[in-house]
Parts: C-alpha cells; structure tokens; sequence
C-alpha cells in the first residue's frame, strides 16, 4: 500500500518570476515533488517581473507534483504595504490549508515565518524554519532599517522577538553555514531535540558544467565582446550594489589592470551599468578595459566560462555570516577561482578547504596587492579540482536528500 502523500506548502516573500525564486527555489521543489511530496507554493510576485516571466515559470512547474499560488507585492507606503502583503499570504496560506490540509509549513525567514508561526500555532501545522538570513540584523546590517529611528527601531525588535518565538515553536530548522548553526544553537530559544541541518544554497552542476560550453561558443561570445585571445578576463556574477562592494571591488580591478596590462573586467549583470560603468571610471579603469552584458540564466555559464577568475567582494558583518552566496557554488562549479573576502558565512573556509581562489582579510591596498602580485606570477588553480569541490559541497542532489530527510524527521517523528 503507498503511503500517503504529504501536503507540503512553501512560502516566499521572494517571486518565482525572479531569478531567485528560479536559482534556490523551485530546483529544490521539484526536487521534493520527485521524493513523493505534494508542493504547493506561495509567493509574493512584483508585478513587472510577473507579466514578462510568469509563463517560463508555469513551463518549469509543468510535469511536478506542484501548485503555484500568488499574491502580488506592495511596495508603497512603507511599513502598511508589508503589512498588507503579510495579511494577503495569510488570507492565501488559509485559503490553502482549508482546500487541501496542509501537512507542513516550509518558510523562508522574515515575512513569510511569520505567516509559517501563526499557522503553526493557529491550524498546529508542523513548521520548517529555513533560516537563509539573520533576517533582522541584515535589515540593519544593509541600511534599510536605521534604529536610530524609532519606528524602525521597534520594527527590529518585534522581528528579533518573533524570530525567537519562530526558533522556539518551530518543527525543524535549516540553515546555510555552519556559522550559523553555531550561532543558533547557542540562542536561548533553541531547543536541543530541534532537528537542525546546514544545507548552502546549491548551485545546478548539469547548467554550470564547463564541459557544455563549446570551443566555438566562446570564440562566438568573444568576438562580440571584443575580446581578445590574449585579454586576461576577470567577471564579476550579480546584481552590484547593496551587499556588494563595488568600490573595493574597483580598487582591486585598477589593481591588478596596472599589474597586469592584458586585464579585462567582464561584469555579468541585470542593471545599474551606468554605476560600474562610473564606479570603473572614478577608480580610473579605462572604458575598454570593462565590458559589461545583461544575461538569461541559461546564458550565465557560457559568459562566466571566459573568465581565468571571478571577483566577488561582500560586506563582512553579523548577518552574513548566515550567508551562502549562490554565485560561489556556481562559479565553483564551472572550475573557476575566486576572488573574495572572508567574513562572509563559511567562504572562506569553503576556499581553503578546496584550494579554490584568494580570500582577502582587509579591504586594504597591501592584501590586494598580494593577490594581484600572485596572479601576475602566474599563480594557477586545478579546475577539475574546483569542480569536484564544488560538487561536493554545492550539490543539488544533495540538497534535495537533506529537505527530504528533514521533511520526514519532522512528518513522521
């Protein structure tokens, strides 16, 4: 006799329709869907990337045990918006669980574990708290939330206070770095039968595969990015601003370019090219040497596939070290080396243990300068060793086993 399938809903104050909810959730869903669990999920779309992009996602859903449910992000005014948004997943999320008897709550941190803690304790639906962020210190820690502002200042501590209620209540936990989980198992709130699993954010090895790229793909992309077979090419994956540091990350470019004459600075990114474009400038890059291009997902591996390394510096502070930064898996995975800065959940650590890139300690000339030093010396990495790593610790697959284990430690406990 089969046993009965579990009904699972998960939700996201993140879009599908955004590259997000693409990358680091609906691979996992579909994941689950395949281990046997009905997926419903929940998400908070904005309204421009849900007219261009709601039909791929449906397209992606199609074939899985998975329901997509919707509710429309507000944006404005602040504060009342996020409070109708919270009141629309909750009208949603009961909407849900009436019709199909939901047997599990998954929700990421923030706004969607509140709506996760209230079912828990209004319907007694098992909860899984996925903490991908120290939700509200990286409000603080980014400078959306100024404390000195008491309204915002009370913000923060409703949040750090549910936050405890959702680690006390909750069914199970997961989060990315084992940074974290030292972190959260020394809380007040947590208690120590909690199953707690670390599980980074995984990177799709089948996309990012090196061995898909073909030799005239990229003479192709070359030829079109007027580079040159004997340019040195150092990308840069993701969105700019925010969390990642541009300006240090210039300082380092105008770097190793006087270093090294044949370097060229390939910045694969969604929007904001006037800034890096200006950002090159005010760090006195010439214009040639920056090269800068929009991409689809699926274009992503073929441009990263240019690059002799990647460059990604992010802001060192208490909330990242919950962070697992999806572009390291994936440009792991395509055997490239990195360029970063410890300080950033288990980076650093991930580096070293795979011999897989420079990690700087300070945003200082003279750490630069050793890593700029190093790669004009000819410093190499093995790439087949980079990949192997990742694969290891990146996995996709993996990831999936670990949810659906934590799925029945909870379910069937």
């Amino acid at each position: 006799m089969q046993p009965v399938k579990k009904n699972i809903l998960f939700i996201s104050y993140d879009g599908m329709t955004d590259p997000l909810g693409q990358s680091q959730i609906i691979p996992y869903m579909q994941g689950l869907s395949k281990k046997g669990y009905q997926i419903f999920i929940l998400s908070c779309e904005k309204k421009q990337a849900f007219v261009q992009h709601e039909a791929a996602v449906k397209n992606m859903l199609e074939g899985y045990s998975i329901q997509w449910h919707t509710v429309m992000y507000t944006k404005s005014p602040p504060v009342l918006s996020t409070i109708k948004d919270i009141v629309n997943l909750r009208r949603a999320a009961k909407k849900i669980h009436r019709k199909h008897s939901i047997d599990l709550v998954h929700t990421r941190p923030g706004i969607p574990a509140l709506v996760g803690l209230w079912m828990k304790n209004k319907f007694h639906i098992r909860f899984l708290h996925d903490i991908r962020e120290f939700y509200a210190d990286s409000r603080v820690d980014g400078g959306i939330w100024n404390i000195r502002n008491p309204l915002f200042r009370n913000i923060y501590h409703y949040f750090k206070n549910k936050e405890a209620a959702q680690t006390s209540a909750c069914d199970g936990m997961v989060c990315l770095t084992y940074a974290a989980e030292k972190i959260i198992r020394q809380q007040p709130a947590f208690k120590k039968n909690t199953p707690l699993a670390v599980i980074p954010c995984s990177a799709d090895m089948q996309l990012f595969d090196p061995a898909n790229i073909t030799d005239q793909q990229k003479e192709a992309l070359k030829k079109e990015l007027n580079i040159q077979h004997c340019d040195f090419i150092v990308s840069y994956l993701g969105s700019v601003g925010g969390w990642y540091m541009t300006d240090e990350m210039m300082q380092f470019c105008k770097l190793l370019s006087d270093k090294k004459s044949n370097a060229k600075f390939l910045f694969i990114t969604p929007h904001l090219h006037d800034v890096i474009t200006q950002k090159a400038a005010d760090a006195g890059i010439p214009k040639e040497k920056i090269i800068i291009r929009q991409s689809k997902r699926n274009e992503v591996p073929a441009l990263l596939a240019l690059s002799h390394y990647s460059l990604f510096f992010i802001k060192p502070c208490f909330s990242k070290l919950s962070s697992s930064p999806t572009k390291h898996g994936e440009i792991m995975a395509m055997g490239i080396p990195v360029i970063t800065n410890a300080g950033v959940g288990d980076v650093k650590e991930i580096i070293e243990r795979y011999q897989s890139g420079f990690v700087v300690d300070e945003f200082a000339e003279k750490s630069f300068l050793q890593v700029a030093d190093a790669i004009t010396a000819g410093k190499s990495f093995d790439a087949t060793a980079i990949r192997k790593g990742a694969c290891e610790y990146y996995s996709l697959t993996k990831a999936v086993e670990q949810y659906a284990a934590m799925y029945k430690a909870i379910l069937y406990k």
